[in-house]
């Protein structure tokens, strides 16, 4: 494992979800209600929801985390729970979660 530089503890990740066909703008609007959620995360530093110009179906989530007790802190939230149900029938494939190591940035600070 090679290390970049000193101190580098950010975690970021980007999560993939495919909406059930057809219902892309259902699922973006039940998941706008996680923006508000983060935005009470003092360790979330970026909480940003993509469509995919490629996909019709497909959302993006990219997040920055100052540590991973604030990656934590909001995998275990209340509104990370309430958010299961809410989903119900708007998902139509698997949800994947890339977790990396932020090395470098324009635009904020890793």
């Amino acid at each position: 494992m090679t290390s970049y530089g000193a101190g580098m503890s950010k975690i970021a990740a980007v999560a993939t979800l495919t909406a059930t066909p057809g219902k892309r703008d259902e699922l973006v609007k039940v998941l706008l209600e996680m923006i508000d959620t983060a935005e009470g995360e003092e360790g979330t530093e970026v909480y940003a929801l993509h469509t995919d110009d490629r996909e019709p179906d497909v959302v993006h989530f990219y997040e920055l985390y100052t540590d991973k007790d604030a990656s934590d802190v909001h995998r275990n939230s209340e509104g990370m729970k309430a958010m299961g149900p809410k989903l119900e029938g708007l998902l139509g494939g698997k949800t994947v979660i890339k977790r990396m190591t932020p090395v470098r940035a324009k635009g904020i600070a890793v």
